[in-house]
């Protein structure tokens, strides 16, 4: 490869690099011909970019990118390295597991991951990055726990009825508010039905 094609190569991780918040360097030493056709294939279904490329010329793309941002997976760049890409944080944990349990084997290899700023290093984490959160589940979880508070007072009411208790406070609060307003009406009548008394001194 000459100077100008290493370069190409860089300039092409760099853009890879500022694209994604998310990638994983996996070891696909062991993996023939057929299996990286299939793992190409699973990368592709679900959105991840797969690249093989050389560790030193990742190492020079994350080093002019930011050297201290991405220093935590250096020593992970050795043997054959195999780059996922991905706008979802755990998709291509999910992928290596589902590939590994269908090959019966230990391959691709985990060697670090890149989430969102935050440095996974080693095999030991993939069960913990199938795990993690993505954006759109974080969001329906902070949802399920703002309808949460709502959901507990309705239980609470229906469990309290079931049992033929009385009046909850739950319920006597939200009624509270209310009184006012049911009142309101009235105030403009008290003058009409003290009218009679007026009548009195006439009939004398």
């Amino acid at each position: 490869m000459t100077p100008a094609q290493k370069q190409e190569v860089i300039e092409v991780l760099k853009e890879k690099f500022s694209q994604y918040n998310n990638f994983y360097i996996t070891d696909t030493e062991s993996l023939d011909a057929a299996q990286t056709s299939t793992l190409r294939r699973h990368c592709f279904d679900k959105q991840v970019e797969m690249t093989v490329a050389k560790n030193t010329l990742i190492r020079k793309a994350l080093e002019s990118l930011d050297s201290e941002k991405y220093a935590g997976i250096y020593d992970s760049l050795h043997n054959v390295t195999a780059l996922m890409f991905s706008e979802s944080p755990k998709e291509p944990a999910l992928i290596i597991s589902s590939f590994r349990k269908a090959n019966n084997g230990e391959k691709p290899l985990l060697k670090a991951a890149f989430i969102n700023g935050d440095v996974f290093v080693g095999d030991n984490q993939l069960k913990a990055l199938t795990n993690i959160k993505t954006k759109n589940e974080l969001i329906g979880e902070v949802i399920g726990l703002l309808q949460s508070p709502a959901k507990r007072v309705i239980a609470a009411l229906l469990h309290n009825a079931e049992k033929g208790g009385g009046v909850p406070a739950a319920a006597v609060e939200a009624a509270a508010p209310e009184a006012p307003a049911a009142e309101a009406p009235q105030a403009p009548e008290a003058p009409a039905a003290d009218a009679p008394a007026t009548d009195s001194p006439a009939a004398e």
